[in-house]
């Protein structure tokens, strides 16, 4: 085991003695599965909402599970490796090690097929409530299979370790680069949008991904910390998009990918009324100067056209961008450069 994949004897112990108790281990299982909050697991495991608070304070508090306020709820989750550091990994450990036929755990999990049915449920309702405004703008640009098989061009085929999407929505941008990243992380400030995001993720059998509440101008994620982060349809609802694309930059690795699609400019002033939309499209120019001035370098620019004869009249733009400097080692360490 390499050296920044061990504990120390106190930490060690502490992650052992808060997995080592049924209910405990029970909860880390199912946290493995799927985001959930203490209503969830109250109701999965039949315990009081007091006691499956303890338990989950002590986990959080041992480094095995992650704690994300939402509103005036909160999600938990098993720690992902690199934001739950090594106690985390040992928590991943451990749930590998459970028998999948042990009854407890086998009603555990349709239990929680319960909850994600009723996440289901929600998140077709508030389809079905905002869906015609929904394909009205679709028909007015590109089709949507046309913009994802762009991204996918401009991303590549290599697999990387940690992707963030801001402003994730339904989560699809999620789905759509999952065979890529190790682990996925999705932001949206719409508690509406998260269940559906959630529901979505659970139905594609995505465990790898997870979504929360969060500021894109603010982001309440380590800095370097990811290798794709992608701001995808966005930057329009937004009054200061600059701000957002320099906390994006603020959030990438070293040699880490900043992928932003967007509108082209237009003049469809019904966006902003019907649309909350705050900004109609963005020039090439604009966003490319946006990157710069974060510390990153363009790499590449596409506009998708709508094809001659459609109803739509709006481009779609591509901008992908990356952090130009690189980890170099240096006799036994580690340190920064830039590189042309």
């Amino acid at each position: 085991m390499a050296a920044d994949e061990t504990l120390p004897i106190d930490q060690l112990v502490s992650a052992l003695k808060a997995a080592g108790e049924p209910t405990r281990l029970r909860i880390l299982a199912l946290l493995a599965a799927s985001d959930l909050t203490v209503k969830d697991l109250t109701a999965i495991l039949g315990q009081s909402q007091p006691r499956i608070s303890r338990h989950l304070k002590l986990l959080v508090e041992a480094g095995l599970v992650g704690r994300h306020p939402e509103g005036a709820w909160a999600y938990y989750r098993l720690g992902p490796a690199g934001e739950g550091g090594e106690a985390a990994r040992l928590a991943v450990a451990l749930v590998e090690r459970l028998d999948a036929g042990d009854p407890v755990a086998a009603r555990d999990r349709d239990r929680l097929r319960t909850v994600k049915q009723a996440r289901a449920e929600a998140a077709a309702a508030y389809f079905a409530a905002n869906a015609a405004s929904w394909d009205r703008l679709r028909s007015m640009h590109v089709a949507e299979d046309a913009v994802e098989a762009a991204m996918r061009s401009a991303v590549g085929t290599r697999k990387f370790d940690s992707m963030l999407d801001v402003g994730t929505g339904t989560g699809r941008v999620l789905e759509l680069f999952a065979d890529l990243y190790r682990r996925g992380v999705g932001v949206d400030a719409s508690q509406s949008m998260l269940t559906v995001a959630r529901a979505n993720l659970d139905r594609a059998g995505i465990a790898h991904a997870q979504v929360r509440h969060g500021d894109a101008y603010a982001l309440a994620v380590p800095a370097g910390s990811f290798d794709l982060v992608v701001i995808h349809q966005v930057l329009h609802f937004l009054d200061e998009p600059a701000r957002v694309v320099q906390e994006a930059a603020r959030a990438l690795r070293p040699g880490g990918r900043l992928l932003i699609v967007d509108f082209a400019p237009h003049d469809l002033e019904f966006l902003r009324a019907e649309h909350a939309h705050r900004r109609l499209g963005f020039a090439r120019d604009e966003v490319a100067a946006w990157i710069g001035a974060a510390g990153l370098e363009l790499a590449r620019v596409d506009d998708l056209e709508p094809p001659p004869g459609a109803e739509g009249s709006l481009t779609v733009t591509l901008w992908l961008a990356r952090d130009p400097r690189m980890l170099v080692a240096d006799e036994g360490s580690r340190r920064l450069e830039t590189v042309s």
